[in-house]
């Protein structure tokens, strides 16, 4: 049966079938998230003695939200094609895909994205896998996208044959009045009775989002009640409204893997190390006492404060210390050298602000260039997973809302630019390559200078530096 046939018994069958097949990751996630996000409240998971990991797991998630989509500053850009570019119609082209740019732009700075976006970042660098939901806000609303971060405890993952997340099922529990908001049209199945606002969630939904064959999707919610499958909406979308993208994975593999997950064994030892130091610290401050039962000495009295006596019968021992084995020293050693793998996996030591303020510029650089090779794999499928349909799905809302015209990134009329801080480190590299032939070559003389197409030159370090399409004026780009 083709996948855009499923009916709601299929989409309940596929997610069940799906669910056991992530089944064996679940541990994993939990003992990351138990090891990083700190215990959450009622699940009962191991006291945290280290926050290390911690740290370093925040402070990698705030990075790739500051080099990658940074808040209230520009990190995407549309422009013409090379095709386009060149043509009489290359500026007015230009001046309305920066209008559109902008206007995106607009709405992305007054949307929750910076929230959801730094959620979704969390789960990336913790579990290896991230899902945002990107919806169209209610008319009113300051803007018309809307973002949630769905966790992974939700999010059931299936790889198509482009070797992309294609079909996600969503798995929520409602109450009767968060299924009408949610789902206006929907007619509720007899034998449920409306409930109070507030009143205990009990209604299991599962949303499933597939690929149609056309370059859309479908869309199903379905209400999971007593064994019944009670179709809720449906639709089709020209871009997916749930977008998975993965930190790295292994061949084989439908889920990510993360950088936590990659260094959960130090993560672990520290956080015995920490704990057993705590233990001998204990013990050092404290002590270990021995007393001889002699008739007047009784040890569940004997309290070891300043100024206190002790009664002791005569010629007894009365409470003596009994000495430690030996000491602990050598854990700091083993710590430090832990923290130090720790910090260095989750890039903490790679991605922050560098603290020498002796650095030169050409060092600075070098670092930027450094940084962009230990994330070059990971940045290029989350430009792929994340970046670019994130654009075309933002985008489309609009286009919907006729706030944008018709804008499709098929490349081949409009190419989507990339400008963030990440991404500029490759351009400026290209760019840095171009000057230096062009230097080359006006040392050689005039004649070869002569052979120089100044404005194809032009274009190039525009493109390669991401500079806006409309700084490029039309007598420079028809000649």
């Amino acid at each position: 049966m083709a996948v855009q046939e499923m009916t709601p018994e299929i989409v309940l069958s596929r997610q069940a079938a799906a669910l056991d097949r992530r089944r064996p990751w679940e541990s994993v996630w939990r003992e990351c998230y138990d090891h990083v996000l700190a215990t959450t409240p009622g699940t009962g998971g191991p006291m945290l003695y280290d926050a290390t990991a911690a740290d370093a797991a925040e402070q990698l998630s705030a990075s790739l939200l500051a080099e990658l989509t940074p808040p209230w500053s520009r990190w995407f850009g549309l422009a013409p094609s090379r095709a386009l570019e060149q043509g009489p119609e290359a500026a007015a082209a230009a001046a309305v895909l920066e209008d559109a740019a902008e206007v995106l732009q607009g709405h992305l700075d007054r949307s929750n994205f910076a929230l959801e976006m730094h959620q979704a970042f969390l789960d990336l660098v913790v579990a290896g896998t991230g899902v945002l939901l990107v919806e169209e806000a209610p008319p009113g609303e300051n803007s018309a996208l809307r973002f949630t971060a769905v966790p992974l405890t939700q999010a059931v993952l299936e790889e198509g044959a482009s070797g992309r997340l294609d079909t996600i099922y969503r798995a929520t529990v409602l109450d009767v009045p968060g299924i009408m908001r949610r789902y206006p049209g929907a007619v509720m199945p007899e034998g449920i009775e409306p409930q109070e606002e507030g009143a205990p969630a009990r209604l299991r939904v599962v949303e499933a989002v597939w690929p149609d064959g056309h370059g859309g999707c479908n869309f199903l919610a379905v209400l999971d009640h007593d064994g019944r499958a009670v179709p809720l909406a449906s639709g089709r979308f020209l871009d997916s409204p749930f977008i998975a993208f993965r930190w790295l994975k292994a061949p084989g593999e439908t889920y990510g893997r993360g950088p936590v997950m990659k260094t959960l064994p130090d993560i672990r030892t520290a956080n015995k190390v920490v704990e057993l130091v705590l233990k001998n610290a204990s013990i050092a401050a404290t002590g270990i006492w021995q007393a001889e039962d002699d008739g007047v000495l009784n040890p569940a009295t004997v309290r070891l404060t300043p100024g206190a006596i002790i009664p002791k019968a005569p010629g007894s021992a009365g409470l003596t210390p009994l000495a430690a084995p030996g000491n602990f020293d050598v854990s700091q050693l083993v710590l430090d050298d832990l923290r130090k793998r720790i910090r260095s996996a989750l890039l903490a030591d790679r991605l922050n602000a560098p603290q020498d303020a002796r650095m030169t510029a050409t060092e600075v650089l070098e670092r930027s260039a450094q940084t962009a090779r230990l994330l070059g794999a990971t940045y290029g499928r989350l430009q792929a997973e994340l970046l670019t349909p994130l654009i075309a799905r933002c985008l489309s809302i609009l286009r919907r809302r006729g706030e944008v015209p018709p804008v499709l990134l098929d490349g081949r009329e409009v190419r989507l630019t990339y400008q963030s801080p990440l991404a500029r480190v490759q351009g400026r590299a290209d760019a840095a390559n171009t000057l230096l032939f062009l230097q080359a070559v006006s040392a050689l003389g005039a004649e070869a200078t002569a052979q120089i197409d100044v404005a194809a030159a032009t274009r190039h370090l525009a493109r390669a530096l991401a500079a806006p399409a409309g700084v490029l004026n039309s007598t420079a780009t028809e000649e």
